[in-house]
């Protein structure tokens, strides 16, 4: 950032993924926080001219609330990084590595993390026949926010019928059963755990409609549970080379203890808004959402 007095903040926000929608409420959430902390702040909503908006606005530090493709998988961070423009959370290599659920899980297993088993394949034979026993889970492998996801169960007559929208190779899952937990890292420690407490799959209704799911932070789970996911998440983050804030979420069948505790992948853009966990968690170990805010923009930089 430069020196001046009231650094200038742009809030990117918008973009060209299926989370638009998400990323504008994020982006307008942080936007108040900064301009609470006393920043000069400048929302700046991500289209195909984003390189001459930011020439033209020339902030100090861009402030990155985008999700999805374009804004969460290395392509914003390396614009950044062309411009000289300090940013938050990771940057090009890791948020690439991570956006690609099939990559990150080869670096968990590489580390013994504990995964579930999956396959890339493509969707025509996805149709076609099962690529693995029921159950299991088919979802795009570079997306997030539950986007496009087809559960198919034990008792299914056949393979899935998929949308038109959906892309040409997906990720095939095996699902795992149980409770959905989900833990933060901000720097080099991880904040907390939370259980998320459904009536159904917690999809992108229950991520973020009000009322689609209710948080239990921190989880009343086992201590060994909680402790394993509070290690996992944070060697995730250090393993993908992740910066500022990323969470990891998990899969937890409690009738395998921790051997039914598995990582499905890393966010390196979580959500910030109302209903979104991290800022949440941050609140739960005594960070308002404020200064959660300022931390990541005075950890802002190039080189991440």
């Amino acid at each position: 950032m430069s020196s001046r007095t009231t650094p200038k903040v742009a809030v990117l926000m918008g973009g060209l993924s299926a989370e638009r929608e998400v990323s504008m409420s994020s982006g307008q959430e942080c936007a108040a926080a900064l301009r609470e902390g006393g920043f000069d702040v400048i929302e700046v909503i991500a289209d195909r001219d984003l390189a001459s908006e930011l020439q033209k606005f020339k902030p100090d530090v861009v402030f990155n609330a985008l999700h999805g493709r374009w804004g969460e998988d290395g392509c914003v961070q390396g614009l950044l990084e062309w411009l000289g423009i300090p940013y938050t959370h990771s940057g090009v290599l890791a948020s690439s590595l991570a956006m690609d659920k099939e990559r990150t899980k080869s670096a968990y297993r590489a580390a013994g993390l504990p995964i579930a088993d999956s396959v890339v394949a493509a969707r025509d034979d996805i149709e076609s026949r099962h690529m693995m026993a029921p159950p299991y889970v088919v979802k795009p492998y570079n997306e997030g926010s539950s986007v496009g996801i087809y559960i198919v169960h034990e008792a299914a007559n056949g393979p899935p019928k998929l949308a038109d929208d959906m892309p040409n190779e997906l990720m095939v899952e095996k699902f795992v059963a149980g409770r959905e937990l989900t833990a933060s890292v901000l720097g080099d420690k991880a904040l907390t755990v939370t259980d998320i407490i459904t009536d159904g799959w917690y999809d992108y209704d229950a991520k973020y409609k009000e009322g689609g799911s209710r948080h239990e932070v921190p989880a009343q789970i086992p201590q060994e549970i909680f402790d394993a996911c509070m290690d996992y998440a944070l060697r995730a983050h250090q393993l993908l080379g992740c910066r500022g804030l990323s969470r990891t979420d998990f899969r937890w069948d409690e009738e395998r203890g921790l051997d039914g505790l598995v990582l499905l992948e890393t966010n390196t853009q979580p959500g910030m808004t109302p209903t979104s966990l991290s800022p949440e968690q941050a609140g739960a170990v005594g960070m308002s959402f404020p200064d959660l805010c300022r931390w990541l923009v005075e950890d802002a930089s190039c080189d991440r």
